[in-house]
């Protein structure tokens, strides 16, 4: 696909939409975080092994000396939905830090402090577990990193969520140990019998294989 097939339809801050005009009157119409010249669909294949995501997903666990390992997740109120749904903390990687090499790991670490109140420290671990994956790629070709945090603690850490910012709402939060996830992943809902995001079914498959008491 070349630029000429490619119209911008809407454009705001934080979403887009473009029509991609594939063969000669076909369209498919494709909401986007993107400016036109980064998108995805005019990206040569090389240029894939390189991009970076639209934002970051974390999968937290909490590991505190003599507990077994948690899983924290919250309820965040998501507009599509109409609903607060059982979130991971995650959030779009800051236009000043796209050109750093670290950009991910540094958008993980505020997201922590945003949404759980927990400064990242030297005992804690991080790392990405995958660096890019598309949420709806019939829809829209936003990505995430998926990273993974371990907060290794003496003691359980102070839990805050009122760092949200801009449209954010939470509403509370839970530390899952293995026996609920596992529940979750069954049903498919959380307790309020609604069902919760792709992203949070990562974390809880993730959460499933992670080992080890301190």
């Amino acid at each position: 696909m070349n630029e000429d097939q490619v119209k911008t339809i809407y454009d705001s801050q934080y979403m887009k939409l473009y029509d991609l005009q594939y063969e000669e009157g076909c369209h498919y119409y494709m909401a986007s975080r993107r400016d036109r010249e980064d998108l995805p669909a005019l990206a040569p294949a090389e240029a894939y092994s390189r991009m970076l995501p639209d934002a970051v997903s974390c999968f937290v666990v909490l590991r505190i000396k003599g507990q077994e390992p948690r899983l924290f997740l919250s309820r965040e109120y998501r507009y599509p939905a109409g609903q607060y749904l059982l979130s991971v903390p995650a959030g779009l990687i800051d236009k000043e830090d796209r050109d750093r090499p670290d950009a991910v790991i540094r958008t993980a670490v505020r997201e922590l402090e945003e949404e759980t109140g927990i400064t990242f420290t030297d005992s804690d671990e991080i790392k990405v577990v995958n660096p890019f994956v598309f949420s709806t790629p019939g829809l829209t070709d936003e990505g995430n990193a998926l990273v993974f945090i371990s907060i290794n603690r003496d003691r359980m850490p102070e839990i805050s969520q009122t760092g949200a910012t801009g449209a954010e709402k939470f509403r509370g939060y839970e530390l899952l140990d293995k026996k609920k996830a596992e529940e979750y992943l069954i049903r498919g809902r959380d307790d309020n019998g609604i069902y919760y995001p792709l992203y949070t079914w990562a974390a809880l498959m993730f959460f499933m294989g992670v080992t080890g008491d301190r």
